[in-house]
């Protein structure tokens, strides 16, 4: 597979690039994602675990969200910046919009409608 950033040769089956970072599409899989200057940062709806900021920081730079969380948890290590890491988490837990939901699959599956028993 050939980056679509840097235009270097990397495995099938990864995810982001290994030398610039940059995120690969699969075939078969969503559109690719608007400019930056065209999404707004969010709270992340699916990729969460306390708040969804890390996800939503993610989701707007195009990085993976491991990476986000690991740099939060570093910065909160450190011994100096322990308050400001924790106090901007929680600011921007308050400050940014969640977003919505994706869209679920078509409901017209057998599964999705009830039986009727006569």
């Amino acid at each position: 597979m050939i980056c679509s950033n840097c235009r270097r040769e990397i495995a099938e089956y990864s995810n982001f690039c290994y030398f610039c970072g940059a995120r690969q599409s699969a075939a078969g899989a969503a559109p690719p994602r608007p400019a930056r200057a065209d999404r707004r940062l969010m709270r992340s709806a699916t990729d969460s675990k306390i708040a969804g900021v890390c996800g939503g920081f993610a989701e707007y730079f195009d990085v993976d969200s491991t990476i986000v969380r690991l740099v939060w948890v570093f910065l909160v290590i450190l011994p100096v910046p322990i308050v400001p890491a924790v106090l901007g988490y929680f600011v921007a837990w308050i400050v940014m919009p969640k977003a919505p939901l994706p869209a679920a699959a078509p409901a017209g599956s057998a599964a999705a409608s009830p039986a009727h028993s006569a």
